[in-house]
């Protein structure tokens, strides 16, 4: 038995390795939060399919210059964005050059926001909230 301040070889190993293993699920965590935008992300007709599959929770903006409303929820959605980086990842899609997406959800009002788990719509919001609605909304699909 080799001694180092009383402790043997096989003591340290096992002490490296799991250090090691946390330093390991720390990185990962990190990559994973990383790859979460932290911001909006403007989407369409030719991208929306891959965007709502490509994280397990989004929300789609679905807005137009024009709509005043619209206009109120854009700090909203970024500022949720910024705080859920990491749980959920939202996309903006403007109606008015996206009319394929926009008429496969039937889209009549807007602003209308729709929740995506696992590429699904599981959840509507039509026209401006306060900010504490839309999070709880949101905060029910969070798994």
């Amino acid at each position: 038995m080799n001694t180092v301040s009383g402790t043997d070889d096989s003591e340290l190993e096992r002490i490296v390795q799991k250090k090691l293993r946390e330093l390991m699920r720390e990185s990962q965590k990190d990559v994973k939060v990383a790859e979460y935008p932290s911001e909006p992300i403007d989407i369409s007709d030719d991208d929306f399919e891959e965007f709502v599959s490509r994280y397990p929770l989004v929300v789609v903006d679905f807005w137009a210059d024009w709509c005043m409303p619209c206009r109120l929820m854009a700090p909203v959605v970024k500022e949720l964005a910024s705080e859920m980086t990491g749980r959920v990842v939202f996309g903006k899609l403007n109606v008015d050059q996206n009319p394929q997406t926009a008429g496969r959800f039937g889209i009549m009002s807007i602003p209308t926001l729709i929740v995506f788990k696992n590429g699904r719509p599981v959840d509507v919001a039509v026209g401006a909230m306060p900010k504490s609605r839309l999070k709880a909304l949101i905060a029910r699909h969070l798994s």
